[in-house]
């Protein structure tokens, strides 16, 4: 049982890019508008925003970006679905870089090291 003193670790600040934005109006657009599943895309849109929030939470539960190679490891990749959420980790704060589907050349991953 935790004391009362215990507090909860602290969250990082998570912060999207532009082209993390983007990238989520595209996939839930296309979802709803081209394959016309409207339900569907709002599902998928909320399981990106869930696993953001997981990774705010912890940043390093998640495996480094191997296309990114760096020492300090601060380039990762979350998981959701079939989407692989780019994120860049930096003191306190995690910055959502993009989203790519899995199924893309991994080599299209290396773009990313330069969004600010």
């Amino acid at each position: 049982m935790a004391s009362p003193k215990e507090k909860a670790p602290a969250t990082y600040k998570v912060r999207l890019t532009e082209k993390a934005r983007q990238d989520i109006d595209y996939i839930t657009g296309y979802i709803a508008f081209i394959n016309h599943q409207p339900l569907n895309a709002t599902g998928v849109g909320d399981a990106l925003f869930e696993t953001i929030d997981r990774i705010g939470q912890n940043p390093f539960a998640f495996r480094e970006c191997s296309e990114i190679p760096t020492k300090n490891k601060i380039y990762r990749q979350a998981v959701c679905l079939s989407w692989l959420i780019i994120y860049k980790i930096k003191a306190r704060e995690v910055t959502i870089l993009g989203i790519i589907h899995s199924a893309r050349k991994p080599s299209r991953i290396k773009k990313y090291r330069k969004i600010k």
